[in-house]
């Protein structure tokens, strides 16, 4: 774990400074963050460096892990696809399972702290089960721009127990909730094994491992295997370009705890590419590497994230630190990192032909998008690494806990 000063070199002395000042009537004050993952999603890769980066500036910052089943992972993994407009057949067998576990783990947990910022929907009925007695936060990452009509009216009698809600986006606000919206946008961390520099050699030896040449271009994707991150039309995609150009394709994801669906979708992936995978020409890890993902960020000629709905979209923020030329949906919380042309390019989300053809004009390009990829690099240090995340709590704390 690093302290604030390992960031003095990356975002300057003024930078740490503020937070330090910021920080100072928070001292010893007991934050407390829940979600429901310790790994495998952007959440769980935040809290591992915003909490300690907390605790170094000198309050009392705490991480706690909603338990859960398979039966609760399986309905709340619905209630995350209904709440980016996805069907769902939404039950009163599936509210008993999701409230039972909150309550459950309401039992064997104490919240004495200052303020709880709980975050997505998996631990959000916990306010209801305990007396309130200080500020309670929900930071929700994902898009609710046009959630399931019962399933968000079910919800919103927990959400109007809070006191504020933070979103990702200004499109995620809703104006039938009465409960104050604010847009924090999420971070990474350029000091985090999956963003930190590395050397030529580190990076071959972690492709090799892994069973990734570097023959040929390299098309990456790195998400989860969820039908919003759209796997299968990235390898239709795919199959597009290799018309025009010998390149390898990875989709490298992770399974996290609390998505049993993505043991699904990775099988259904997995079987429309056999022969591809045979061939060697598409790549499907799926181990828990951070290493691997920085390697493979880095190796890319092209990185892509084509999703069909996207809370925020992290891995775009990682690939554009490393200066890759990143193609990616117009959709959620990617334009406000991409500005289409600049720094990134942006393609209608269901617009496989379209990406396919974007992708193919950066491979021609002669200097590979080099220009593209230093204007992302600067973005990223100037808006979204964590630091600055850390400096909005400071401020969303001092003003709740005055």
């Amino acid at each position: 774990m690093h302290n604030l000063e390992s960031y003095l070199g990356i975002v300057g002395d003024e930078t740490i400074a503020r937070i330090h000042r910021r920080a100072r009537a928070l001292y010893d004050k007991h934050i407390l963050h829940i979600n429901s993952s310790f790994q495998g999603g952007g959440v769980a890769e935040i809290l591992s460096s915003l909490v300690p980066l907390m605790n170094d500036a000198g309050l009392d910052a705490g991480w706690r892990i909603l338990h859960g089943n398979p039966d609760f992972f399986g309905v709340t993994k619905k209630f995350h696809n209904a709440l980016q407009g996805g069907a769902m057949n939404f039950t009163e067998m599936k509210k008993r399972v999701y409230l039972q576990t909150n309550r459950d783990f309401s039992i064997y947990s104490h919240f004495n702290h200052d303020c709880l910022v709980v975050h997505d929907p998996q631990p959000l009925p916990l306010i209801n089960f305990f007396k309130k007695n200080q500020p309670w936060v929900w930071r929700c990452h994902i898009d609710l721009s046009s959630p399931h009509p019962q399933l968000w009216a079910f919800l919103k009698t927990f959400i109007l127990r809070y006191d504020l809600v933070i979103v990702s986006s200004e499109d995620y606000k809703k104006a039938d909730l009465p409960v104050e919206q604010r847009v924090i946008a999420p971070a990474i961390d350029p000091l985090s094994a999956k963003n930190m520099p590395l050397t030529p050699d580190t990076i071959a030896k972690a492709l090799k491992k892994n069973g990734i040449p570097t023959d040929k271009p390299i098309i990456t994707q790195i998400s989860r295997f969820d039908k919003w991150k759209n796997p299968e039309g990235v390898v239709e995609m795919f199959k597009i370009i290799r018309r025009e150009a010998d390149v390898r394709l990875v989709l490298c994801g992770s399974m996290a705890m609390d998505d049993p669906e993505g043991f699904r979708i990775y099988e259904r992936v997995r079987q429309k590419t056999r022969a591809l995978i045979e061939s060697g020409d598409v790549i499907l890890p799926t181990t828990e590497n951070q290493i691997l993902v920085n390697a493979l960020q880095r190796s890319s000629a092209v990185v892509v994230q084509a999703s069909l709905r996207e809370g925020f979209g992290l891995t775009v923020t990682e690939a554009m630190l490393k200066g890759r030329p990143v193609v990616a949906s117009r959709i959620g919380g990617i334009p406000l990192q991409i500005e289409d042309g600049v720094d990134g390019f942006l393609v209608e989300p269901e617009d496989i032909p379209g990406f396919a053809s974007r992708i193919l004009e950066i491979l021609r390009l002669p200097d590979g998008g080099k220009e593209i990829g230093e204007n992302a690099r600067e973005k990223v240090r100037k808006k979204f690494l964590i630091t600055r995340l850390l400096l909005d709590y400071l401020d969303l704390m001092n003003e709740l806990l005055a």
